[in-house]
Order: C-alpha cells, then sequence, then structure tokens
C-alpha cells in the first residue's frame, strides 16, 4: 500500500453518521459505535449523530471538520446523504452523490460494468407492477438456477437463489418487500471473494467461505461459521485476475474512499462482479477491517486515512 496522509496535527472534529431508517439501521449503528470507538481512540474528538433522530439541516455543523458516514442502505448509500452534506458545504467519507447512486443500483452499475468490459452476470431489470407471466418468460429464457434481488438494497437483503418456476413467486415477494425494482440475474456457481479498496490502494483479498448456500444476512453479520482466507489454493494469475476484475469494477464506477467490491470465480476460473459497496459494513464481523487487518492497518488509520484524504482533496480543490 502507498503511503497514508500525515497523521493531523491536531484533533479533528469528526461527526459520525449512523443509523437512519434503512433496513439497514441496525448494522450502521453497530459500524458507527466501533468507527467512533477507533477514531477518539486515535485522539479525535467524535459525535455520533442519527440522521432518525436528529434533522440535519438544522444541525450546527460550524465545529465539524468532516463527517465520516457509517450509514448503509437507502438514504445512505443511495445518494442522498451525500447530496444534503455536499449542500450544506459539509465534507464527508467516500464518494460524491453521483457515484453513490450509481453503485447502489446493481441495475445502473451493471450497465457502466457492461460499458467498460468488467465481467457481469447477466440480468432483466423487473418492477412490480410487472405482469407476472412477463417475469416468469424473462426467467425461462435466461433458466434456472437464477438470482432475485432488489435493485437497490444491500446485506443481501431480499436476495433469493431461485432453483425452479415454483420457487419464483415467494422470491419476487421478498424482493419487492426491500424495493420496488428488482433483478433476475444468472446465478454463478463458485468461490465467493471480496476486493477492497482504500481510494486507490488495493487491501488484501479475502475468499469467503460459509455453509449457507449463499453469503447472505446471517453469515455475514450473526454467525461464527463464515470463514475468511488469505491464503489461496488458486495460481497467481487467477488471484490477479480477481484484484483485476475488481479494481476496474470500482474505475467503471469512479469510486473513492472505503470500497468493497462482491466477486464470484466461477469453475473455469472466471471472475463475476455482483456488486460495489460504497459503504460497507464496519462492525467486527466486516470485511474491509479484517483486510486492513491483515495489510497491517490498525482500524482507526483506516478510518483516520480516509478522512484525511477527504480533507486533503477539500483543501486541494480549485476555486471556482
Amino acid at each position: 500500500m502507498s503511503h497514508s496522509p500525515a497523521q493531523p496535527s491536531t484533533p479533528l472534529n469528526i461527526v459520525v453518521l449512523a443509523g437512519g431508517e434503512s433496513a439497514e439501521s441496525d448494522i450502521s449503528l453497530k459500524s458507527g459505535e466501533s468507527v467512533s470507538r477507533a477514531l477518539t481512540a486515535r485522539g479525535h474528538q467524535v459525535v455520533t449523530v442519527d440522521p432518525s433522530l436528529v434533522d440535519l439541516e438544522t444541525y450546527d455543523w460550524s465545529t465539524c471538520d468532516v463527517v465520516f458516514l457509517a450509514l448503509h442502505g437507502t438514504y445512505g448509500e443511495d445518494g442522498t446523504i451525500q447530496a444534503t452534506l455536499e449542500r450544506l458545504g459539509v465534507p464527508y467519507s467516500g464518494c460524491d452523490a453521483p457515484t453513490s447512486k450509481l453503485a447502489f443500483s446493481k441495475s445502473a452499475s451493471k450497465e457502466r460494468f457492461i460499458q467498460q468490459n468488467v465481467s457481469t452476470p447477466s440480468y432483466v431489470l423487473i418492477h412490480e407492477s410487472d405482469d407476472a407471466q412477463r417475469i416468469e418468460q424473462h426467467a425461462r429464457s435466461m433458466g434456472y438456477p437464477l438470482v432475485v434481488k432488489p435493485d437497490a438494497q444491500g446485506s443481501s437483503l431480499g436476495v433469493t437463489i431461485v432453483k425452479s418456476p415454483e420457487e419464483l413467486p415467494q422470491a419476487l415477494t421478498r424482493c419487492f418487500h426491500y424495493d420496488s425494482f428488482g433483478i433476475l440475474e444468472s446465478a454463478i456457481a463458485g468461490t465467493e471473494w471480496t476486493v477492497s479498496l482504500v481510494d486507490d490502494d488495493v487491501l488484501p483479498l479475502i475468499q469467503i467461505e460459509t455453509p449457507h448456500e449463499f453469503f447472505d444476512y446471517e453469515a455475514k453479520y450473526l454467525e461464527d461459521s463464515t470463514q475468511y482466507h488469505f491464503e489461496f489454493q488458486q495460481p497467481t494469475n487467477v488471484i490477479q485476475s480477481i484484484i483485476k476484475t475488481g479494481v476496474g469494477a470500482c474505475q467503471a464506477l469512479g469510486t473513492s474512499g472505503i470500497v468493497r467490491v462482491d466477486i464470484l470465480l466461477d469453475r473455469f476460473q472466471q471472475p463475476w462482479v455482483l456488486e460495489v459497496n460504497t459503504i460497507p459494513g464496519f462492525t467486527d464481523h466486516s470485511l474491509v477491517p479484517k483486510a486492513a487487518a491483515q495489510a497491517g492497518l490498525d482500524f482507526g488509520e483506516l478510518c483516520e486515512r480516509v478522512l484525511l484524504s477527504r480533507l486533503a482533496k477539500a483543501t486541494t480543490r480549485p476555486q471556482n
């Protein structure tokens, strides 16, 4: 990894935004707690604010140097909070509003991946108002098994692997519980991997092994049976292709800050990008802190580095 920005000579006044009203608010609160604890230990003045309890428009930002965004899901990752903070003139961690919005929509990001030749499973965008027979026809032409997932949602909420036409209606009900748009996606049988980036630096690759059918919500946050590997049986060229695919996905979307790319490696050793997470989890089960630790980067250093990088960009931005 390249050198991180120098440690600030004076402590920063940091607001950690966590909680919110999305389906992932509980995880967000845990992420916020971890971030707040780590940055406080680094000597900073940290306040945690839950935007579901505090009106950000009237909040006193005068003493805030920078915001650390630990909001997962809708409002946090979809560009809404980013646009609000930009309007208020408050610097924040991570991707800007347009990039966040793009990455949060699986269909929109897939279109960008296709344009930039980043491998991603084929898909069809569906809506809850679509005729059931039309959706069944798309599923039939795509072939089973397939994956049904909300277009804009995180933490694998509402995701179902559908093995037969009989399982489709229930999967659609689950999907549309979280979003009015969804996608049918070709199911890729293979191993699960994650590539994490801090700006342009790549953290150590992780292979995920879970007894669950896939890396679902329980496997992500609740199970201790999930295993995370940093040593691999695959040849070096395959490992490099996974990393290259992950970096390519981030470049296609124009991400910044801490980002995690979820990838499947099929039996032909071909990597496929599932999605890019612009505000990945920061809990003790989360992947990015594990990857950072493997690189010798303390969690507090990781969080601080992202904020300093953001502040450096803010101060070097050309004046209009």
